[in-house]
């Protein structure tokens, strides 16, 4: 496919290998930029933190929406949660629908997790999905059920804390990685992290515990492939 060629690395000293596997290792592992530094240089390649930080900055969200476009389409149960994060010492909340497979739908970070935060969160969500779901699972937040009459009325709300394991779940690659990096900086900068996070970090976390050990290797194998292809990496004979 050549619909991702479009990602350009013209002007920069380091190869598209280079870049694309930097931003990779970042995403993928509760690594900090130094930490890729490091790696980076048991290699051979020298490079300083900060560079990195500019291409994770610059490509990341590039790969992610690339990684998104590839993903079948959504399915038709959506759920939906909201956790805290300490920013700064500031409490906001991280928005985050999944589907009934776990795929990250969107993320939106607020500083409420009120009616008016709900219903911002279900607009993007329902702009960027083209459509609404057939199901929709949340926990038992109020502002949930408002959001759901003005902007979802036809769907089927299911609001029970047990219902939306999925969703809290997912959560949990979040987390880790908000402790490795010693808590988040700026409520601007999160964003843009988490939302390439959420789209890279899952490409390459397959249900492994539903696969044989053939299995994985070979689904990895894919991923792989398709890593290579929208990050503009040539392939391997």
């Amino acid at each position: 496919m050549e619909a991702d060629a479009a990602v350009s690395y013209k002007g920069f000293r380091f190869p598209a290998e280079v870049i694309s596997h930097a931003v990779w290792l970042y995403h993928r592992f509760p690594l900090s930029y130094r930490e890729v530094e490091e790696l980076l240089l048991t290699r051979g390649i020298i490079v300083s933190h900060e560079t990195i930080r500019a291409w994770c900055d610059r490509f990341g969200l590039r790969y992610a929406a690339a990684l998104r476009r590839r993903r079948p389409q959504a399915g038709d149960k959506w759920h939906l949660d909201e956790v805290f994060v300490e920013i700064n010492g500031v409490r906001h909340y991280l928005w985050r629908a999944v589907d009934q497979d776990g795929n990250v739908l969107d993320i939106l970070l607020q500083s409420r997790r009120n009616a008016k935060a709900a219903k911002r969160f279900m607009a993007k969500l329902m702009k960027k999905q083209c459509r609404v779901p057939r199901v929709m699972v949340t926990d038992k937040l109020r502002s949930y059920g408002v959001a759901h009459r003005e902007l979802m009325p036809s769907v089927e709300h299911r609001s029970h804390k047990g219902l939306n394991n999925r969703a809290e779940n997912s959560h949990q690659p979040t987390r880790q990685r908000e402790r490795a990096m010693k808590g988040f900086r700026s409520a601007g900068r999160t964003q843009q992290f988490l939302s390439a996070f959420s789209q890279i970090s899952p490409h390459f976390r397959p249900r492994r515990h539903l696969m044989t050990a053939p299995e994985y290797r070979t689904e990895m194998h894919h991923r792989f492939t398709v890593w290579n292809q929208i990050t503009g990496v040539p392939a391997t004979a």
